[in-house]
């Protein structure tokens, strides 16, 4: 184990505490008990979500814990049967004993899974923590800086996996301080190209690209890509950006980027695929973790390729085709219509 991704996987391990967990606390391993059951049976016997039931479902499958026998019913393992509390052995008592003390950070995930809403709507303060945050600057300021190191690792992936030569000006839509459209340009010196984000990224950007060497190519232009999307850009770039929201605020996302491109505009985003069916592999686990983080954070989710296919065509798009560039695929589609 070795790189950037294996570092990141390690600090991120505080999440497989909480995911098993949840599972202990939910009683879920007694409610499965020898026999796989349906998702709908086991939300009914634990008191839970179904939908977000199935996620954690498919986040304990990806640690071994349960398997998927079909695409609705789960079983626990022999691993797994260790949560129950009439096992031989029963690790439950030390589960709920160290998920209490070292995931404090993700108890919330119980009543995410038994309501199916995020932390913030059980808090009762909304779902939108980057505008909650807009005030706070050594956050953003470390945000920004943790989505840097993230995107830094997969841009030469990205622009090695998509051919950029008949665009003329690219978007990146909520892009920070312009990682990802600066590595873009460099890599394309026939390229214009704009970040677009919330006004409290702008100096970091522009101090990025001073740096590159290519601001008098790129600019930063401040908005809310659920307000509006500025047009001029032939491609938009999306990163990690669908993945934070449920489907209606991604809808609103999506239909002001097809608003803002022109004729046989190109929309990529660029986002982690969820599994189907999940297996025990890291990647498969981190994108199940991820899926979860969600879950308890904005209430968005990690989605299949069906998933961002139907969202892209229900905005007006077309699908064009998907590429895996590392633990990422890019999504591509083409505006229809004018």
């Amino acid at each position: 184990m070795s790189g950037p991704a294996s570092v990141h996987d390690l600090v991120q391990s505080h999440r497989i505490t909480a995911v098993i967990y949840a599972a202990a606390k939910l009683n879920l391993a007694e409610a499965i008990g020898h026999e796989a059951k349906s998702v709908a049976e086991l939300a009914r016997l634990v008191s839970a979500d179904e939908s977000a039931l199935r996620r954690l479902l498919v986040g304990l499958t990806t640690l071994g814990l349960c398997r998927q026998a079909d695409r609705d019913r789960f079983a626990m393992t022999e691993l797994g049967r260790q949560l129950d509390e009439t096992a031989d052995p029963s690790f439950k008592d030390w589960v709920l004993f160290e998920g209490e003390m070292l995931a404090q950070s993700w108890i919330g995930l119980v009543e995410s899974v038994r309501s199916g809403k995020s932390a913030g709507e059980l808090r009762g303060d909304g779902d939108d923590r980057y505008a909650a945050t807009s005030n706070a600057p050594e956050f953003t300021r470390r945000f920004n800086a943790a989505m840097v190191s993230l995107t830094r690792s997969i841009v030469p992936r990205i622009v090695a996996a998509h051919d950029f030569a008949t665009a003329r000006v690219v978007m990146d839509i909520g892009g920070g301080t312009g990682e990802l459209i600066g590595g873009v340009l460099q890599h394309n010196p026939h390229l214009e190209g704009i970040a677009f984000d919330l006004a409290r990224c702008e100096p970091g950007a522009r101090a990025h690209f001073d740096r590159l060497g290519i601001a008098n190519r790129c600019r930063f232009v401040a908005g809310s890509f659920f307000e509006k999307v500025l047009g001029g850009a032939d491609t938009i770039l999306m990163k990690s950006i669908l993945h934070n929201w449920r489907d209606d605020r991604c809808e609103v996302i999506l239909r002001n980027c097809r608003d803002a491109l022109p004729a046989s505009g190109t929309l990529i985003m660029i986002e982690r695929i969820m599994p189907e069916p999940a297996t025990t592999e890291s990647q498969d686990r981190s994108c199940a973790m991820s899926d979860l983080n969600m879950l308890r954070g904005l209430g968005g989710r990690e989605r299949t390729e069906a998933e961002y296919r139907r969202l892209g065509v229900l905005a007006g798009f077309a699908f064009v085709g998907t590429s895996g560039v590392g633990s990422f695929s890019l999504v591509e589609f083409r505006k229809v219509g004018h």
